[in-house]
């Protein structure tokens, strides 16, 4: 997603290239400030609350706010034994979080030995997205990780007659499909329930969560495992496509305009790093509509 996961342009699997005559180093780093007030909380207490956010995006991974130290609470950091080396930005140390009562051990890093041409990210931590209790951008919680400033979800209207088949039964026909186009993605198409043939869904277990639409629930069709998704109270950005379903074209027959469609190379969404996963407890507060 965004600009550096799935097939973004600073992804391995970039979906495009920069129209440059050398080849681009094999991994690009991206560091921006963030321009949003930005708080994480601990234990009930409030243990970074900055407008000076750097936001650092790194290939395959989400992006990840490292914060000024005047800006993170007294007390709230503690030195820890553990010591990494990261494979662009060099040593890193890290620290136990002290939030209230709360301590989250291994919860917060550094980068102690930049190289040069890293300096924004000079004496700032970062924290672990899963070991806090809460990030806020203003009084608003950010669910699952930082936003990605070069994200984007678009919703169109069409008429275009989309197909979904499976073995011999039509489970799907419409002529008034929802395209979500959303970054680092292809087009999603997006179904009424009307026109589909909802004797055919077998609700499927486990739900996913997504920072940008909210919980998705899943359906079988046949033999074809959680087929179909959708997502039944989206977010206000997106609520056009609330309680419609999406069908996956590498486990059904999908045709547009009677174009058979496939599944994407690099379009699987793979949880990555522990600040991935959220609960869906927590995932099911949502945000303010």
């Amino acid at each position: 997603m965004g600009l550096s996961w799935q097939q973004g342009p600073l992804a391995v699997g970039a979906v495009g290239r920069f129209l440059v005559p050398g080849p681009l180093p094999e991994r690009l780093l991206y560091a921006e400030p963030l321009r949003r007030r930005m708080r994480v909380e601990l234990g009930g207490a409030w243990i970074a609350d900055s407008e000076d956010v750097v936001l650092l995006h790194e290939p395959g991974r989400y992006p990840v706010a490292y914060f000024p130290p005047g800006d993170i609470a007294d007390g709230a950091l503690e030195p820890d034994a553990h010591a990494t080396e990261h494979r662009d930005l060099g040593p890193t140390a890290w620290y136990t979080v002290r939030g209230g009562e709360q301590l989250a051990r291994r919860a917060a890093w550094q980068h102690t030995g930049l190289p040069a041409h890293a300096a924004e990210l000079a004496g700032r931590i970062a924290f672990a997205w899963r070991a806090m209790d809460a990030f806020y951008e203003e009084d608003e919680r950010i669910l699952g990780h930082a936003a990605d400033l070069y994200h984007r979800i678009d919703i169109r209207q069409a008429s275009r007659h989309l197909v979904v088949r499976e073995g011999g039964r039509t489970v799907a026909d419409t002529t008034r499909p929802l395209a979500l186009y959303e970054s680092g993605f292809a087009p999603r198409w997006y179904v009424p329930r009307g026109d589909a043939d909802l004797s055919l869904l077998t609700p499927a277990k486990g739900e996913t969560f997504c920072p940008y639409k909210g919980i998705c629930s899943y359906y079988n069709v046949g033999a074809a495992q959680r087929a179909v998704w959708s997502y039944d109270d989206a977010y206000p950005e997106v609520r056009r496509i609330s309680g419609l379903l999406s069908f996956e074209p590498d486990l059904l027959e999908v045709c547009l305009d009677d174009v058979r469609l496939h599944l994407e190379p690099g379009q699987s969404v793979i949880p990555h790093g522990a600040d991935r996963n959220l609960t869906m407890a927590e995932a099911g507060q949502g945000r303010p509509s």
